[in-house]
């Protein structure tokens, strides 16, 4: 065992400790380093990166006074080495232990830089590994920016579809609302005539005041335009609604595009950073802050259910706009059909109070052409009566005055009896005459108060014609197109 200690003492207290290692072993096999070749990493150097981290220090030993060593002594002074031993001469070590130690020193030095170089080397292969590494994830986290850019460039592209199409139906159905808007106020004429229809042949007289097929027909048009006004504003109320539908879908659809183009371009923007891109920081405690709201499965089934939404509402709308359609031609028709009907009825009611008032015309013209016969034979019944009764004057006269013959010339002669004859006769004659000239008058009464009837009647008629021909027809006349009832204009 080598012992150390003081020399001038030559007192040894302790063994001598190893040499202190410089570098500890880099692995678990170190041990199995020794044994192998020293290790030449110039085939592992990269340009980029020195082949030697560290200088070797050159010590220049110098020669300076014993008075720079000791400083605490005299100039002059020097400490003498005496020895013990007694042939006076000093030593601290022998040869061997000179030899012994350089070749410790030559081994733990060539061990030392055995182990640097093998150091170099596994220092080499893991910054290669590491720049691999990262080189890779990088790529990978690249290649994984790039399938979301590309994911999203595809929502993004359905999302612009569908809102086009969004777009175009919900213009489409407004275009739709716009025609029901205008067919339901055209509705309003058509019912405000047959109404006023209705009052103004309120207005007809006497008999023609009838519950007759023009005013059936005109109950049942104002029954088939209120039914149409109700479905119209039912259907544009329903309209109304999916409109608000499809503004919803819309509005989910362009939010949700707007999202995706702020990602779109956030995402664009990270695949295109590079190591040597401008704007590049460390962001420390980034990778710990988790702000993500979805996962990529939730992220896609949300704009796949916009969209879903969004056709749904699509699909209805245009469900909708047909059957708003075929309501309307629909309407259109049948009311177009119950105005046809109506103003067929009207124009039989027309033609038939026409021909009625010119039947009362001609039976008018015999009843006062009668009248005027018949007053004409009154007249001569008066006269024949007036020239009866002077004839009948002249008999009674005639035997009034044979009355006043003288005894036995009171004779009942032929003369005699044929005066008393033509008196009776002339008498029977005018209870005739005036029996036809009472019937003449009754008959001329009635006449006159069937003229009165027919004149009344012919009144009657033609107030009834001025109102269906003249107000009535007139009204109708004004009645909306099927382009107008249609909503087109």
């Amino acid at each position: 065992m080598e012992l150390y200690g003081y020399p001038l003492k030559a007192k040894f207290n302790q063994p001598r400790p190893p040499p202190p290692k410089v570098l500890p072993a880099t692995n678990p096999v170190a041990a199995g380093y020794k044994s192998r070749i020293p290790y030449h990493p110039e085939s592992f150097s990269m340009p980029w990166m020195p082949n030697s981290y560290y200088k070797a220090a050159a010590l220049n030993p110098t020669l300076s006074p014993l008075t720079e060593s000791f400083p605490g002594l005299p100039p002059t002074k020097i400490v003498p080495f005496i020895s013990e031993r007694p042939n006076g001469v000093f030593t601290r070590h022998t040869l061997d232990d000179w030899h012994r130690s350089n070749l410790t020193n030559y081994k733990e030095s060539e061990t030392t830089r055995h182990n640097a170089e093998r150091l170099r080397a596994d220092l080499t292969r893991t910054i290669k590994d590491v720049y691999q590494q990262a080189k890779r994830t990088q790529g990978e986290s690249t290649k994984n920016l790039g399938e979301r850019v590309n994911d999203i460039e595809y929502w993004k592209s359905e999302l612009c579809i569908e809102l086009d199409a969004m777009i175009r139906e919900t213009n489409s159905l407004m275009d739709m609302q716009k025609r029901l808007e205008r067919a339901l106020a055209d509705t309003e004429g058509p019912f405000q005539v047959a109404h006023k229809c209705l009052l103004n042949r309120e207005k007809r007289m006497g008999i023609d005041l009838v519950n007759d097929d023009v005013e059936k027909q005109l109950v049942t048009e104002i029954k088939i335009i209120r039914s149409c006004r109700e479905r119209l504003q039912q259907c544009l109320d329903t309209v109304n609604a999916q409109i608000m539908c499809n503004k919803e879908a819309r509005q989910e659809l362009e939010k949700d595009l707007a999202d995706k183009q702020m990602g779109h371009h956030i995402d664009s923007k990270c695949y295109q950073l590079k190591n040597t891109s401008r704007g590049i920081h460390f962001f420390k405690g980034v990778e710990r802050i988790d702000a993500t709201v979805s996962v990529p499965e939730t992220w896609a089934r949300f704009t796949d259910n916009n969209i879903f939404r969004s056709q749904s509402a699509r699909a209805t709308s245009a469900k909708l706009r047909a059957s708003t359609e075929s309501l309307l031609m629909g309407t259109a028709d049948e009311m177009w059909r119950q105005f046809s009907k109506v103003n067929d009825a009207f124009t039989s009611r027309i033609t038939e109070t026409a021909n009625a008032k010119s039947k009362i015309q001609t039976h008018l013209a015999k009843t006062r052409q009668e009248i005027f016969q018949l007053e004409t034979k009154i007249q001569v019944i008066q006269k024949t009566i007036r020239d009866k009764e002077v004839q009948l004057k002249v008999a009674q006269t005639r035997l009034d005055e044979r009355t006043r013959r003288p005894n036995v010339e009171l004779c009942r002669d032929a003369a005699q009896l044929r005066l008393v004859q033509e008196v009776n006769e002339i008498n029977e004659t005018l209870r005739n005459l005036h029996q036809c000239l009472r019937a003449s008058e009754d008959m001329l009464q009635m006449l006159v108060r069937s003229k009165g009837v027919l004149e009344h009647d012919l009144v009657v008629k033609n107030n009834s014609l001025f109102i269906d021909q003249e107000r009535c027809m007139g009204m109708r006349k004004s009645y909306p197109s099927t382009v107008q009832i249609l909503g087109y204009v």
